[in-house]
């Protein structure tokens, strides 16, 4: 069994407090926050620049197929640790 070690792509936030998770850039300012499994749970969305910039996070909402908007934050951490905490 190997263990393949992904190198985070240029401009993808660093998260301090998010333990189990990991950003897969899908868009220049959007990236996939994927569990430990590989399963995706939600997205991160920067939005601005410099000292205005804030992230949404957003969840996939299986029965209506379609994603929940779960708000906008100062840090990624926050962000995702909305959506990791509102499964």
């Amino acid at each position: 069994m190997s263990l393949i070690l992904e190198e985070p792509a240029p401009g993808t936030p660093n998260l301090s407090r998010a333990r189990g998770v990991r950003l897969i850039r899908a868009a220049p300012a959007l990236w996939r926050i994927v569990d430990g499994r590989g399963l995706v749970l939600g997205h991160l969305r920067a939005i601005g620049q410099g000292a205005q910039l804030r992230y949404s996070a957003r969840r996939f909402h299986a029965p209506s197929r379609a994603f929940l908007e779960l708000g906008e934050f100062w840090s990624a951490d926050d962000a995702v640790e909305c959506v990791t905490f509102s499964r």
